[in-house]
């Protein structure tokens, strides 16, 4: 064959793999997410690798754009997407409460025929894929775990350096205050400066408390008042732990990524979050660091709040649970499309066996969803252990107010709880407050 033959063959093979290289590219199957992520966090640098990148490796024909927020600005952003109609196709989902928009609006896909198909019903704890869990009354998200909202961190180290054994009650929490303050020690130490971590991480459980077994749903059948005064009680008690040294008025000035540093320095003989929150404590298996080291973590406890012995308690041993927080899908993607496929592709392996297992590794979810994880395969540390052994500590699961009730009724509510803590309202005006809001949500309906 002749030079400039062999020349030009060589240029329509070239030119072919380039159209065809073209081709694939542009067959990628794009898919937009919205992440609840922060680089801040221990294990960030590890997800990144082992749960996004490796998810890209194995999918090439699919393209992530991936939008990261944490916190409130997560929730703005969210609120923003669905007024504009502009929801990502894959989307960090609660079950309820801080998604209330999401489920009420129905702009979740029902991923129950996609679950079903696949047989992820064979792979999840039964309440993770109840459809009655879930804001919408459909499988819009898939959840990575179950929650309890209140975590009650026991610090042995400060304990024993005054003498002093775990509260069991409140009084003795109460008796407790005054030797450690001479000490030099908080009592409990919560990080109260935004506004949903009172309502979520304490009061949710008083309200059970005081109110009883399935007191949400006797109030949205019109069978209760957030005026009756069980409810009043319960918003007293949160009163009555400031005005009682429990919970210094300081803490609502901490910042809530600030929380578990200040404790594990000592700073408190108890800590208040949400189980979740144990992941902080752990080693970042990226730096090799932790705030508590695993051999330290033998002086902490994790329990739940302690009895509280004063009149009107239905029920003590009791924590406020839910269902974890997950992954949705966009409701307008078409059925059936590449699109669909390429999201639900993607949502499985967020809440699938090998993620979860890297989730419960690395604290970022202390009780998965999932069935099939191997745990004698993790080496789990002991503040891993005894998160996983909370349930153990209560006999009784209520609810947990954001995930019960829209937006606009807990808003004023969690404001009420600050303020309550601040002095500048009373019990019975954030009562009231709340009563009205309920109200005029009810009558949007």
């Amino acid at each position: 064959m002749k030079r400039s033959n062999w020349l030009l063959l060589l240029m329509v093979v070239l030119l072919a793999f380039s159209v065809i290289g073209c081709r694939g590219a542009g067959d990628r199957v794009e898919v937009r997410v919205l992440n609840y992520f922060s680089l801040a966090t221990p294990g960030a640098q590890a997800e990144q690798e082992r749960v996004w990148r490796t998810f890209e490796r194995q999918n090439r024909d699919i393209r992530i754009i991936r939008e990261d927020e944490f916190e409130e600005p997560f929730h703005h952003t969210v609120e923003a997407y669905a007024a504009a109609g502009q929801l990502p196709d894959v989307i960090y989902v609660w079950p309820s409460g801080r998604s209330t928009t999401l489920h009420t609006q129905r702009l979740l896909k029902d991923l129950a025929p996609l679950a079903q198909r696949d047989g992820l019903y064979n792979y999840f704890i039964p309440t993770a894929l109840d459809p009655a869990g879930q804001g919408a009354g459909y499988l819009g998200m898939i959840p990575r775990g179950v929650t309890a909202t209140n975590a009650f961190f026991v610090n042995m180290e400060v304990l024993d350096a005054v003498g002093l054994q775990p509260a069991t009650t409140y009084s003795e929490l109460v008796r407790q205050v005054p030797i450690l303050r001479a000490a030099g020690y908080d009592t409990v130490l919560m990080a109260n400066e935004s506004t949903w971590v009172m309502q979520s991480c304490l009061f949710s459980l008083v309200a059970g408390r005081f109110m009883g077994e399935g007191w949400e749903q006797r109030v949205h059948a019109g069978q209760a008042r957030f005026t009756d005064p069980a409810f009043v009680s319960a918003l007293d008690f949160i009163r009555r732990m400031y005005s009682d040294g429990v919970l210094s008025r300081a803490t609502i000035a901490i910042d809530y990524g600030s929380g578990p540093g200040l404790f594990a320095t000592n700073r408190a003989a108890y800590y208040i979050d949400g189980d979740w929150r144990t992941g902080d404590f752990l080693t970042d298996h990226t730096t090799g660091q932790a705030l508590i080291t695993p051999e330290r973590q033998r002086n902490f406890l994790i329990t739940v709040f302690p009895e509280i012995d004063l009149p009107g308690v239905h029920f003590n041993r009791s924590n406020t649970v839910v269902l974890g927080t997950g992954f949705g899908m966009n409701a307008n993607i078409p059925d059936g499309s590449a699109k669909e496929e390429a999201a639900w592709r993607l949502i499985k392996w967020l809440v699938g066996r090998e993620t979860q297992t890297f989730n419960l590794e690395n604290g970022l979810v202390p009780v998965p969803s999932r069935i099939d994880i191997d745990y004698n395969s993790i080496p789990l540390e002991p503040l891993q252990i005894a998160v996983g052994n909370l349930n153990s500590h209560y006999d009784i699961s209520t609810v947990v107010i954001d995930a019960a009730f829209a937006g606009p009724v807990y808003t004023p509510l969690n404001d009420g709880l600050q303020a309550i803590g601040m002095g500048t309202q009373t019990p019975q005006q954030v009562a009231a407050a709340t009563q009205a809001a309920f109200n005029a949500w009810r009558a949007t309906q």
